[in-house]
C-alpha cells in the first residue's frame, strides 16, 4: 500500500510558476513509474506527465511540453512537477499517481487506468 500526498498548489497569475510535490510513504515507491494528472471542472482526468521508475525517461502531454518538468528523488520518495509559463487553461486539480503494475519496467502508462494509487489532489488556479 502506498500513500501519496500532494502539496504546492495555489493561485498564480498567467505566466507565473508553481512547483508541485508528491510525498510517498509505504510500498516500494522506488520501482513504480509515477505520473501527474489533472482534472478541470466538468472534464475528464487527463495525463500531464510521467516518469520512469528510475528517472531514466519522462513523457509529457503536448499541452504542457516545454513548460512543465517532472522529476523524482527515490531516496526521499518524492516526485515533483515544476510548472512554468502557466496559462489559465492549466487551472485544475492536480493529482500524482503510482503505477505498481508497471513496477521495474521501462514503460509507464499514460491513462488513469494504468495507475493504482492516487493522492488527494492539489488545486492549481491560474488567473488571466
Amino acid at each position: 500500500q502506498v500513500q501519496l500526498v500532494e502539496s504546492g498548489g495555489g493561485l498564480v497569475q498567467a505566466g507565473g510558476s508553481l512547483r508541485l510535490s508528491c510525498a510517498a510513504s509505504g510500498g516500494t515507491f522506488s520501482y513504480y513509474p509515477m505520473g501527474w494528472f489533472r482534472q478541470a471542472p466538468g472534464k475528464a482526468r487527463e495525463f500531464v506527465a510521467g516518469i520512469h521508475w528510475a528517472g531514466a525517461s519522462t513523457y509529457y502531454a503536448d499541452s504542457v511540453k516545454g513548460r512543465f518538468t517532472i522529476s523524482r528523488d527515490n531516496a526521499k520518495k518524492t516526485v515533483t512537477l515544476q510548472m512554468n509559463s502557466l496559462k489559465p487553461e492549466d487551472t485544475a486539480v492536480y493529482y500524482c499517481a503510482a503505477a505498481p503494475s508497471y513496477s521495474g519496467t521501462d514503460t509507464y502508462p499514460r491513462t488513469p487506468q494504468g495507475y493504482h494509487y492516487w493522492g488527494q489532489g492539489t488545486q492549481v488556479t491560474v488567473s488571466s
